[in-house]
């Protein structure tokens, strides 16, 4: 049974209730950062099981009738073509794809900002692209000094020559495809364009982690070190919110390092800060949720190593470097783990010598470990794919949910006639196949209706997989690792 460390009903209800508050506080605008993943935040729900990937804009549906969506890209990630790692596509595309995504769960998209604007021309065909879809779209420019200089970034000469974004809703919940598009810099912006047409509104910054009232080496902000390793981020105690309550709370480095700041800007716009920390800003509620420490703790342990074996991966492949290495590693010794503490490894590890071929193992949310070889007709991850099926269905083991003359055709179009080298059946293929069989086959059918229960399950295979099995994975919910190595030689390797 997967077990449950997060009361994900509870946190819509918080967050919710949070978000509410601090409009309020404000007479009634509010401006709110949103960082993270808004629709698959699959991070959270990984060291917080329970917490659903889609939390965060289930949690905005509640407020529908007060939010409006203001989408943030810089206008030089447009021009760079930058794309998003976990999606493969550009950030101008996801723009596009976040806008169909908040239209179909019923909340308004106000807006379009590109920021860091000095006349790029891709930024150009993005804008004429957005306004011909019927969107208003608003440029936000470089000013000079920022962030330091707050006597000219609040000023005519500063925030003054953005555009100012025109919103009609109590939340304006700014978010953007990835970092560094400029949210806080629009959330300030208009705070500075709304004083004066005299509208008092407020900020906040809604970030899931660092949990803020959790201890700095809990796992759960660990973990969020080891997935932000490549951007440097540090997680520490909170020194302004120390000095002024007394209250040790954490927060990470880019926030602690640009509070003066801020407070400087609310300071210059009304007179005086509402905030006496970054703490203060922040509306996250999720640290109330957790209703079960000791597994929240094991699965954070369990995303750090993840991360591990991902940067090693990433290594292998030529996209990451020793220093994000180095900064996992550190991170697992202050959290008292080794990759000797993921289960599935030494199985997968063992199964592969024995066999002399790449092999995985599968540890079901029972506990019991499931492996599975290379084969002629499966490669190692379908083999053990299917054997999971029947450990979870109580199929024997010696039982074929699948016959040789059902794959062999699947096996002999791939080469003979798709161009494939590699005629194993990838973890895709082998469901769709399963899924057949199981329109006649009572025990393929069995097997079948066992794919739920694979949620949360942890994998580790001893080659790096391709980018279809690993996307099959991820979409039933199992937690994968891979050795850092290719099943070949070859430089090539199809994804």
């Amino acid at each position: 049974m997967f077990a449950i460390g997060f009361d994900n009903d509870l946190y819509l209800r918080k967050q919710s209730e949070m978000i509410r508050r601090r409009i309020d506080q404000f007479g009634g605008k509010l401006y709110m950062e949103f960082g993270g993943k808004l629709f698959d935040d699959y991070h959270a729900s990984r060291v917080l099981p329970g917490f659903q990937p889609d939390s965060k804009i289930r949690m905005l549906m509640q407020l529908a009738d007060k939010a409006e969506i203001v989408i943030v890209i810089n206008a030089n990630d447009i021009e760079k073509n930058k794309v998003r790692g976990d999606l493969g596509i550009t950030y101008d595309l996801d723009v596009l794809r976040l806008i169909d995504a908040f239209r179909g769960n019923g909340l308004t998209v106000g807006s379009v900002v590109l920021t860091q604007y000095t006349g790029q021309p891709a930024a150009d065909a993005f804008y004429t692209r957005l306004t011909n879809l019927g969107l208003k779209c608003y440029h936000h420019y470089l000013i000079d000094g920022y962030p330091l200089d707050v006597e000219n970034i609040v000023s005519e000469n500063g925030f003054g020559k953005n555009d100012y974004i025109e919103t009609s809703r109590e939340l304006v919940v700014v978010t953007a495809p990835g970092p560094g598009s400029g949210k806080m810099a629009t959330c300030l912006s208009q705070l500075y364009h709304e004083h004066r047409h005299g509208i008092k509104a407020g900020y906040a910054k809604f970030e899931t982690f660092p949990i803020w009232n959790l201890p700095l080496k809990h796992p759960v902000n660990l973990a969020y070190e080891a997935a932000t390793a490549d951007l440097n981020d540090v997680n520490m105690i909170d020194p302004f919110h120390l000095e002024a309550y007394g209250v040790t709370t954490v927060n990470y480095n880019r926030d602690v390092e640009i509070f003066p700041v801020l407070q400087a800007m609310f300071e210059q716009i009304y007179g005086d800060s509402p905030y006496k920390s970054p703490t203060d800003m922040g509306v996250n509620m999720a640290g109330y949720c957790i209703v079960n420490d000791e597994i929240v703790r094991n699965a954070a342990k369990q995303e750090i190593i993840r991360r591990y074996y991902t940067a090693l991966c990433d290594k292998r492949m030529g996209y990451g470097s020793d220093d994000i290495i180095n900064k996992i590693s550190l991170v697992m010794k202050q959290a008292g783990i080794t990759t000797e503490d993921r289960s599935v490894v030494q199985p997968a590890l063992d199964r592969a010598e024995a066999t002399g071929a790449p092999a995985m193992a599968i540890e079901l949310n029972d506990g019991r470990i499931i492996t599975g070889k290379t084969s002629p007709l499966l490669g190692a991850a379908s083999a053990c794919l299917l054997n999971a099926l029947k450990a979870l269905g109580s199929i024997p083991k010696e039982k074929l949910l699948m016959a040789p003359e059902v794959i062999e055709p699947i096996c002999h179009l791939k080469t003979a006639h798709l161009g494939n080298h590699n005629p194993r059946l990838h973890t895709d293929e082998v469901l769709i196949a399963l899924s057949i069989c199981a329109s006649t086959d009572e025990v393929a059918e069995q097997a079948m209706e066992q794919l739920y229960n694979l949620y949360g399950c942890e994998a580790h295979s001893t080659v790096i997989l391709s980018q279809v099995d690993a996307s099959t994975f991820k979409k039933l919910g199992i937690h994968l690792t891979c050795e850092p190595k290719h099943q070949t030689k070859k430089l090539y390797h199809k994804k």
